[in-house]
């Protein structure tokens, strides 16, 4: 196996990890709703995923995956591989792609310190998002840092609608006419509800630099509980469940039909080191 087979290996088990991670996210907030449990985030899934049968193997595969699709991310991003351009347009969506590798490494060091049982920061139960929120506050122009971030995540919800409403996604998939018309309400489906909750997310993090409170922010678990305690909360929740729920599928659609083809990938990266 070459260094290119190997790279697209990596980046579709990526979409499976990820979509694994958003079946189980999805699952527990649809068990909320019908008030069995409480919502989890992507890092309760990641534990959820440890008390299984052979839980370390099956998140050492999840970490395994969550670090190739940082790196399929990347590639993205740094090569554009997307051919999304130098404009600011693409910019904004290459920096995106960045900030979402950034994520997927983090989650991916929390599985394995899950997997070798590590103690260290991020590795516990704590504050997470309010721990380097409170910590970005504490900063020199902290407050628009913090901005900055609610404002970016908030783009990030819009380019989900985008997707959604103009099926965009569907120039990047190879599929069959008869497979696409299958795979086109999932898509709209999941990224509809993954943009509800990028939508909160900003707005968490908008709040907390205006009053500097870094209790404020948040991310995924406290946008679906805040989605629980609203007035038919738990229909609402049930709803953007599902939608989650079905963002794991199209993520693990991706992983088989993503049109992932760039021979040369492996020596720029090996260039760019």
């Amino acid at each position: 196996m070459n260094s290119s087979d190997r790279f697209e290996w990596l980046a579709r088990l990526g979409y499976a990890a990820r979509g694994v991670v958003y079946l189980l996210v999805g699952w527990f907030a649809m068990m909320a709703a019908i008030g069995s449990g409480q919502p989890i985030d992507t890092k309760g899934a990641l534990r959820e995923i440890l008390l299984q049968p052979f839980g370390k193997i099956l998140l050492a595969i999840v970490a395994l995956g969550l670090i190739g699709h940082a790196i399929w991310r990347v590639a993205q991003g740094w090569f554009d591989l997307d051919r999304h351009g130098g404009n600011a347009k693409g910019l904004a969506v290459r920096g995106s792609l960045l900030a979402s590798a950034a994520i997927h490494v983090a989650l991916a060091i929390f599985a394995l310190s899950l997997v070798f049982s590590w103690q260290g920061p991020g590795s516990g139960s704590g504050g997470g998002t309010q721990d380097w929120t409170a910590w970005l506050l504490a900063q020199p122009l902290g407050r628009w840092l913090v901005g900055a971030i609610g404002i970016a995540v908030l783009g990030a919800a819009a380019g989900n609608f985008v997707k959604a409403w103009k099926l965009t996604f569907r120039r990047y998939l190879r599929a069959d006419p008869r497979t696409m018309k299958l795979i086109c309400p999932i898509g709209r489906i999941g990224l509809s509800a993954k943009g509800i909750v990028f939508v909160l997310i900003g707005i968490f993090f908008l709040t907390a630099a205006w009053q500097a409170d870094s209790s404020e922010s948040g991310g995924l678990g406290k946008a679906l509980q805040t989605l629980q305690e609203q007035p038919y909360g738990p229909w609402v929740l049930g709803i953007v469940a599902v939608g989650l729920f079905t963002f794991g599928i199209y993520s693990v659609i991706q992983g088989v039909y993503r049109h992932i083809d760039n021979p040369a990938v492996g020596a720029r990266f090996r260039a760019a080191v």
